[in-house]
């Protein structure tokens, strides 16, 4: 009977002990999803697309004869045109290509702002409703007469338009000299390459195609696309700006039209830290990306194998699409995020100083959610004002069937956000950051910018085939701000290029005035840090290309302001 009465309380025990152990492991996985939830309840992304009256529809011009063109269309602008403090949406297309028909010829379409979340199309009345077969674009002031013009890079001949200053704008094309030729083209950038106080131009080429060299592939039975090594790659364009609205091609004088790539996504940023600005071109499968040091006269060297960004982190070639550059550890170096195709991480490449670069994907956790996507569109943006950047990244397949022969994707995919921890590390947050992570479509290029004006950047999402998508930050922000618009005197207007320096007690941001970023896109004319709980700005220091600096000391948070160069005031 003892024995029994022992063998039973052994069976309690042990039953109590798997009780309890049964306990602290759902205590652990409670409390652990309670801490993911509540971390990704502080980026919240509204879909608002339906109450802001665009009816853009994008489309590829595809006649089912599969060109390649179609897959790598198109980007998207956020400026603000008519200098109204509001910014303004400018949408790219394509056109019929060979076999395709359409009643009514598709063209580019601009979208004013006119504030609380309405938006007028008025492309017809700015003129600038162009028929080409939209790719890449670009907008800065390149006349320096204080608004913004834009560069179209197109599938043939590319736009320049020049902005009149009254809401409507010129095609300069001819006069400027920068149609380049009838290209595929890839992403665009204006930049300072000689700091000379003017904006020279920067122009991605993809591949050399043609309707006669057409060609297409099989994949277990069924008829696909096929990707650049298919076609010869090519070399890009830069074009030196003469001061009189007039632009010179000097791709041979300054050591461009060496190299040959599948150039996508541009972004140009002083990496070295060195007073002048280079260029990183993410190319598509080729001989790796580019990284073009600027000598600080406008010739430039490539060293993306040394710096370690041409390959990642195994020494693989990506099938590299979009870019961005910022801090995203805060340690006064510009990182780099380039997205990829399905298969690959998408890559964060840490500025180590000195142009050398690390592949940390892994250890920061910054690819996570992209391996099984085709990514695109992406942005360093701090969405909860938190002090740090956070990633977004634009999400769909290329391939309309791919579900047929590939179990593992889909053609329609949700997009990914990456919350920056603040330790250097990231969480994917995307199921939980609001309804407009639910959108599930085939996305190309973002824009990220303050549409509302309210203090955080939203988001602008191009779709092929489809309307774009419109989200509203309602992020539960965790801290103060700062908007920063520059405008340069002895530089360039817009001061592309210029380096800000906010310090705000312990926090020091830095960033830069890019022209031309993300996949083939342009956003950010004016800059957004994110404080945290910090209560002032101790000082801003705004450092311009080939120009002086500015200090400002104790300068007012939570507000939307402009520096003009010369002047150490922000008003």
């Amino acid at each position: 009977m003892s024995e029994s009465r022992a063998q039973n309380k052994k069976t309690n025990l042990l039953r109590n002990l798997r009780i309890a152990r049964y306990a602290i492991m759902l205590l652990t996985f409670l409390c652990s999803t309670s801490i993911t939830s509540s971390a990704g309840a502080g980026i919240i992304l509204s879909d608002v697309t339906r109450q802001t009256g665009i009816k853009f529809k994008h489309t590829d011009g595809s006649s089912g004869k599969l060109y390649l063109v179609e897959t790598v269309t198109a980007g998207l602008a956020l400026f603000d045109y008519d200098n109204d403090g509001d910014v303004d949406i400018y949408f790219l297309n394509g056109s019929p290509l060979k076999g395709t028909r359409f009643r009514k010829k598709p063209t580019n379409a601009l979208y004013r702002n006119d504030g609380g979340w309405k938006f007028t199309d008025v492309t017809r009345q700015a003129g600038v409703g162009d028929t080409g077969y939209g790719l890449g674009v670009a907008v800065a002031d390149y006349d320096n007469d204080g608004d913004q013009d834009i560069y179209l890079n197109n599938h043939g001949p590319n736009v320049l338009y020049r902005n009149n200053g009254d809401g409507t704008f010129s095609d300069v094309t001819k006069q400027a000299g920068v149609g380049n030729g009838s290209q595929m083209a890839g992403g665009a950038c204006f930049l300072d390459m000689d700091k000379d106080g003017d904006l020279d131009l920067y122009v991605s080429n993809y591949v050399v195609f043609s309707y006669d060299t057409h060609v297409t592939m099989r994949m277990d039975g069924f008829k696909t696309y096929v990707g650049p090594k298919s076609y010869p790659a090519t070399t890009d364009n830069i074009y030196r700006n003469n001061g009189d609205g007039t632009f010179t091609d000097v791709s041979k004088e300054s050591g461009m039209s060496e190299h040959t790539g599948a150039g996508m996504g541009t972004v140009c940023s002083d990496f070295d830290n060195d007073g002048d600005t280079d260029i990183f071109v993410a190319n598509d499968i080729s001989a790796g990306n580019f990284l073009f040091e600027n000598d600080g006269t406008g010739k430039f060297q490539e060293i993306a194998l040394m710096a370690g960004v041409a390959y990642d982190l195994h020494g693989d070639e990506q099938g590299s699409m979009g870019v961005d550059a910022g801090d995203y550890d805060n340690d006064g170096l510009l990182d780099l995020y380039v997205t990829s195709y399905q298969g690959q991480s998408a890559t964060l490449y840490r500025n180590l100083g000195n142009n050398m670069f690390e592949d940390v994907s892994r250890t920061t956790s910054a690819g996570a959610g992209t391996v099984s996507s085709v990514t695109w569109g992406t942005g360093f943006v701090d969405f909860d004002n938190d002090g740090d950047h956070d990633i977004f990244v634009a999400c769909g397949h290329l391939l309309d069937n791919i579900e047929l022969f590939d179990d593992r994707s889909t053609y329609l995919q949700t997009n990914v956000l990456l919350m920056n921890d603040g330790n250097g590390k990231f969480t994917d947050v995307s199921q939980m950051s609001g309804d407009g992570m639910k959108v599930r479509l085939s996305s190309r290029s973002a824009g990220f910018d303050d549409l509302d004006n309210d203090g955080d950047v939203d988001v602008v999402i191009l779709n092929p085939r489809r309307g774009p998508t419109v989200l509203r930050n309602d992020s539960e922000s965790k801290g103060h701000w700062l908007q920063l618009r520059l405008r340069g005197v002895k530089t360039n207007k817009g001061g592309v290029g210029a380096r800000v320096k906010v310090v705000a007690g312990d926090l020091i941001l830095i960033d830069e005035v890019h022209s031309g970023r993300g996949y083939q896109s342009h956003f950010g004319d004016r800059l957004h840090f994110g404080l945290g709980k910090r209560e002032r700005v101790d000082r801003v220091e705004v450092q311009w290309i080939g120009g002086g600096l500015d200090v400002l000391t104790n300068v007012p948070i939570d507000k939307f302001l402009t520096i003009t160069e010369g002047t150490g005031t922000a008003q």
